[in-house]
């Protein structure tokens, strides 16, 4: 069905697209994507889960964007920024991954719940809208090939393909290429997730010269320590790119206990 509307929005006008998923909500009544409860649209989560999330927003570190629980500066790093600086300029997500939000988000990565995609690229769009005034290039962290055929999607692709297409921005999916089949970063300690991936990112070849002093969004789904985004990072800045941001779905705060 995911597939045919997808044929449908290239094939008809909006309002026939209307239509046709009228009629799709009615025959197949839409769920939660969190709780699977029975909801309005598509494209969302009931009332009771939505006011289980917890939304990150400012005060925040100036690099990372993990939330302080006090005022600050607007320039001020966390601990962890100060202890090992990022290869990228800044990063924002847009919720917490714990316990209310983890459900929705491991759906949306493992159980083709793709309608969630609308859903949460309003919400990335929201805490990165600085970020996306001053962007060349919107790049998804990549899958190894075999993970991808098997998952079939990338779902920091299908994020970052929407985020692109809403702003008008240059989408790039393959600037980035995953050459190592890594394990998953799940059941690794801090030190192991580092080198995991430390060396599994390489830069597309063919975008070698165009990025280069360009600036460039990369966009994931859950932020955990950080190893991922930094490995992708450090790859980037060797090609000469003016600036690296990151916008992510969820990250994991050290509150939560995930």
């Amino acid at each position: 069905m995911v597939d045919f509307l997808k044929f449908v929005s290239r094939s008809v006008p909006e309002a026939v697209l209307s239509l046709v998923s009228g009629i799709v909500d009615y025959a197949l009544p839409p769920v939660c994507g969190n709780c699977q409860e029975p909801v309005l649209n598509s494209n969302g989560i009931c009332g009771v889960c939505w006011a289980s999330l917890t939304f990150i927003s400012d005060p925040c570190c100036v690099c990372c964007g993990y939330p302080f629980d006090y005022f600050v500066k607007d320039d001020v790093l966390c601990g962890e920024c100060l202890r090992s600086p990022k290869s990228f300029d800044r990063c924002r997500s847009a919720l917490s991954y714990d316990d209310h939000s983890k459900n929705m988000i491991i759906g949306f990565k493992h159980a083709d719940r793709t309608y969630l995609t609308k859903l949460f690229t309003r919400w990335i769009a929201l805490v990165g809208k600085e970020i996306l005034m001053d962007v060349d290039f919107i790049s998804p962290v990549p899958l190894h090939p075999r993970r991808l055929l098997a998952r079939r999607y990338n779902q920091s692709g299908l994020l970052a393909q929407k985020i692109a297409y809403s702003h008008k921005k240059v989408y790039l999916p393959d600037l980035l290429l995953r050459t190592k089949n890594t394990s998953s970063q799940g059941h690794l300690s801090l030190i192991n997730r580092w080198k995991n991936v430390r060396t599994a990112f390489e830069i597309n070849p063919k975008y070698a010269d165009c990025i280069r002093n360009k600036n460039i969004i990369l966009i994931d789904d859950v932020y955990t320590t950080g190893a991922t985004l930094e490995a992708c990072s450090r790859v980037l800045k060797k090609q000469k790119v003016a600036k690296i941001n990151v916008l992510v779905l969820s990250r994991v705060l050290k509150e939560s206990g995930s």
